[in-house]
């Protein structure tokens, strides 16, 4: 069990489950949430001062909080922890991170229950579809468990049984999520520019989707067909005459997991081909289907007795549509000229960023970005590194990172420390180079100068601009003449003026309150009430050091302009 589990932990681990106590739970975390961020903004709340030192230490702990919070509450918030460490252009970098690293390792349930379901899905008991059932579970995770067997037919195999009154609980979880999206949606400054309903709506479907075993057999055939000529990665078979929507009977495929490096060693296998082998297996459902494994945690990747990779856990899978092929590569062209505006447009058409009335702050972000860490040749950039800033660039900007794109950044960084494991001296971009080069080369055309095809697209694309442009004209004057053209003006002075105006009338109520307080406190005073008057002359105190800062505030800000 994972070490920082509270006392509280597991209480969601039952077939009936209090909707009152489960909103109850999960309002009191938001709620403390709420507050701590609340908190964060307050200098006074940092002993000896406001550090950005200090601000990141608390950011790093509220994380921690935030993790742990999750696992206390159960399998909607584990999964929905996971999908959140995917949205890097909502959250900051500690949060990201310490999300990533939520692996919903729980307590097995009893192997009654596991007898209960199976007889309820597959209509037989254990007896009669087994030949050899094992009661104690080789792994348990927040949705199920998996335990080995033995078909009559003599085949080797797992059984995937899901947890007991999973569904309920996601139902109720999931309208109580709904109000806080609500809430959250409409709330003045963490609504605004988020469309936290539309969030709400794809944890939805993926969640849903996860706890479809069927869906997850479909997608261990898929990835297993577009693997068939490759000896190197082998995915376990479905038994689908043993499989329901919360049953699943998979090939028993056993292995080595790909982090264990000393027991890779001990059995002779080739570290530095695995870790080749990792990150080509990724490239090819990248480049050739589209079809990737969206959670390639060690967990989920093994190796075989004679060293090929095994594939494990196909619940959460990403698709890349093919029209995305295009806009990539414009993207890949933009960097590689560090052309900010090309990649801006490039990732305006992915989705990637949302629209706005001025995408200014937008641009010189990306352009910093190329400036700041495209400098290296491309073999000897990091993963990690690039996420890392693409992060740091993308937190309360404009950038909508589709959860796709998010998913194969974290997989290739998973991939990339992996491999740095298993062979020190591995290089993620030193491996993905020849396929980039070929992606950017059947993008141009096999045949030709890549210089020539180059200029002959720019040349394409200026002369398609210079037809537009009378078209873009006619729609300027139109919006022109409907009075739908918008002008935004910001005036230094205008805004010093409305601060201070609204900071002078703040004043003034903090005085009359103080006012007010103070004639409270001497009226007790005078009755004999000595103890009594102490709450109103606190309160007066308290509301003096507001309206000092308040004053000093002003005069910094008057300085300031």
């Amino acid at each position: 069990m994972e070490q920082g589990y509270s006392d509280k932990a597991y209480r969601w681990n039952r077939e009936k489950y209090s909707s009152r106590r489960r909103f109850v739970d999960i309002w009191s975390f938001v709620l403390t949430l709420l507050f701590k961020l609340w908190l964060y903004n307050k200098s006074w709340s940092y002993p000896g001062g406001v550090t950005e030192v200090k601000q990141a230490a608390r950011r790093k702990s509220q994380a921690v909080w935030i993790r742990s919070t999750l696992l206390d509450l159960g399998p909607t918030f584990i999964k929905v922890g996971q999908l959140f460490s995917t949205r890097a252009d909502i959250f900051p970098v500690e949060y990201v991170e310490e999300l990533a690293k939520l692996q919903d390792k729980v307590p097995a349930f009893s192997y009654e229950q596991v007898e209960a379901t199976i007889e309820k899905e597959l209509g037989k008991k254990i007896p009669e579809l087994f030949h050899n059932f094992e009661p104690i579970p080789l792994a348990a995770a927040s949705l199920g468990q998996v335990h080995k067997a033995v078909l009559h037919t003599g085949e080797l195999v797992v059984v995937k049984v899901q947890r007991p009154g999973l569904k309920k609980l996601f139902e109720i979880d999931l309208q109580i999520l709904k109000g806080i999206t609500r809430y959250f949606q409409n709330h003045p400054k963490w609504g605004r520019g988020r469309d936290w309903l539309g969030i709400y709506e794809e944890c939805c479907r993926i969640l849903w989707e996860e706890i479809d075993y069927l869906n997850e057999g479909r997608n261990a055939d898929t990835f297993r067909r577009n693997f068939r000529g490759y000896d190197w990665v082998n995915v376990p078979r479905i038994y689908w005459r043993y499989a329901t929507s919360r049953v699943l009977t998979l090939e028993y495929l056993p292995g080595i997991k790909i982090s264990q490096y000393e027991a890779l060693e001990a059995a002779g296998l080739d570290r530095k081909l695995i870790a080749r082998q990792g990150a080509q297996a990724y490239l090819l459902q990248l480049l050739n289907s589209g079809f990737f494994h969206a959670d390639p945690h060690p967990g989920n990747i093994a190796i075989s007795a004679s060293g090929a990779l095994i594939f494990y856990d196909f619940g959460m899978m990403g698709r890349i549509k093919a029209n995305v092929r295009e806009g990539l590569m414009q993207t890949l062209f933009g960097i590689a000229q560090k052309d900010g505006d090309r990649v801006v447009q490039s990732l305006i058409d992915l989705g990637a960023i949302a629209p706005t009335d001025d995408i200014g702050p937008v641009r010189r972000s990306v352009q910093y970005m190329l400036d700041h860490f495209m400098d290296k040749p491309f073999e000897n950039q990091s993963v990690a590194a690039i996420s890392d800033d693409l992060y740091e660039i993308a937190y309360n900007q404009p950038f909508r990172f589709p959860a796709t794109f998010t998913f194969v950044m974290r997989a290739f960084s998973t991939l990339e420390g992996v491999g740095k494991g298993l062979d020190p001296e591995f290089n993620f971009m030193e491996v993905a180079k020849p396929y980039a080069m070929q992606l950017m080369t059947d993008m141009n055309g096999s045949e030709g100068n890549s210089f020539l095809n180059e200029l002959s697209r720019q040349a394409a694309q200026v002369s398609s601009t210079a037809f537009g442009l009378p078209r873009r004209l006619e729609d300027t004057l139109e919006k022109l003449e409907r009075g739908d053209m918008r002008l935004r003006v910001r005036s230094i002075e205008t805004e010093r003026l409305l601060r201070r105006q609204s900071s002078i009338q703040l004043s003034i109520s903090y005085a009359l309150l103080i006012s007010g307080f103070t004639l409270s406190a001497t009226i007790l005073v005078v009755n004999n009430y000595v103890w009594w008057a102490l709450v109103p002359g606190l309160i007066a105190a308290g509301l003096s050091v507001i309206l000092i800062r308040l004053l000093l505030r002003l005069d910094r800000y008057d300085r300031m302009y």
